[in-house]
């Protein structure tokens, strides 16, 4: 049962952690490079809307998995890479449902309304905490396979 909770759990982080790599890496210079503000602001609303709801998802994939391997275990026995896993993840949870419900908001608002500064503005904010969350993800990867 623990190795099949621990292939969700790294299952969701991979989708998430994909899904950022993709975002930051591929597609924003892309679209940056390519298309004017408002084509290049309604897709990024769309793509982001969909990855959203993955991360949705991962997050709570992530969360119920953690948490039981955790109780699994005496966590005074725990390394302490799961602890600063558990920290930096629920961190990075936070930072998402913050992205979610301010930022992103404002991007959906913004867009249907084609106020295409505040779309940006929005956007960019987003981009901002993405990478946050991206960086802190890998702390975590790190953390996870290094410290003991």
């Amino acid at each position: 049962m623990y190795e099949w909770i621990k292939f969700f759990h790294l299952a969701a982080a991979m989708v998430w952690m994909g899904g950022m790599a993709l975002v930051i890496l591929a597609l924003r210079p892309v679209v940056i490079a390519r298309m004017a503000p408002p084509e290049r602001l309604s897709l990024m609303c769309g793509v982001l809307s969909r990855f959203f709801a993955m991360v949705w998802i991962s997050v709570a994939l992530i969360l119920v998995s953690g948490f039981w391997m955790l109780t699994m275990t005496d966590l005074k026995l725990a390394p302490r890479g799961w602890h600063a896993m558990s920290g930096l993840g629920l961190l990075m949870c936070l930072i998402f449902a913050h992205i979610w419900f301010a930022p992103f908001r404002r991007l959906k608002k913004a867009v249907g309304a084609s106020e295409w500064p505040a779309a940006g503005k929005a956007l960019g904010q987003i981009h901002t905490f993405v990478l946050t969350n991206f960086a802190l993800g890998w702390l975590a990867v790190l953390a996870v396979v290094v410290w003991r």
